[in-house]
């Protein structure tokens, strides 16, 4: 994860490259019900200042942070699952009355597996990416930037090309030991 950038623009051909790699994030029943709401160079600062806020900017730890020139929202659309689990060959599942019938919400599901998708394939052709949550403001973000009531927002991403960083750069969580497979995995039983 990326949280210096710089502000040099991202092609769109590659951005799109990126986001067309991600549609290929697995899908229940290929639904592919998320969205990526891109804010790009100077339209980034309705981002910031609806959720970070020009008064609170001098303490914020990550100032290179605000120089990503892209800014992307994820967003996942459960109704699109309930349409398509309502179609011909996924009826009999019944997963389309309501999202109550579904024990796990796969919206967030996919939606989560594409920006894990996106934020890979930002890396590979050598572009940084930061997934952060949106703390506070969404409700204005959301009329500013006239996103639909129905949609879960499940993050932001910050894409550009990387601030080269040194080692004080990272935050107290980076220093953070990994867990073991040991620790992770559970073999034949629990």
């Amino acid at each position: 994860m990326v949280r210096s950038f710089r502000t040099d623009p991202v092609a769109p051909d590659l951005l799109e490259r990126i986001v067309e790699l991600a549609s290929r994030a697995p899908s229940a029943g290929k639904t592919q019900g998320w969205h990526f709401l891109v804010l790009q160079d100077s339209q980034t600062s309705k981002f910031w200042d609806t959720t970070l806020p020009v008064a609170k900017r001098s303490s914020f730890r990550w100032k290179h942070l605000l120089d990503a020139p892209i800014i992307g929202l994820v967003f996942a659309d459960a109704d699109a699952y309930l349409e398509r689990y309502s179609q011909a060959d996924k009826s009999s599942t019944g997963l389309g009355e309501s999202e109550e019938s579904w024990p796990t919400p796969y919206w967030t599901v996919d939606a989560s597996f594409a920006t894990m998708s996106l934020l890979l394939a930002a890396h590979d052709v050598g572009l940084g990416a930061l997934f952060f949550g949106v703390f506070s403001g969404e409700a204005e973000l959301r009329e500013l930037l006239n996103v639909p009531k129905d949609l879960q927002l499940i993050g932001a991403v910050a894409m550009g090309w990387p601030l080269k960083q040194n080692s004080t750069d990272h935050g107290v969580s980076a220093k953070r030991a990994r867990r073991k497979p040991s620790q992770i995995m559970h073999l034949n039983k629990w």
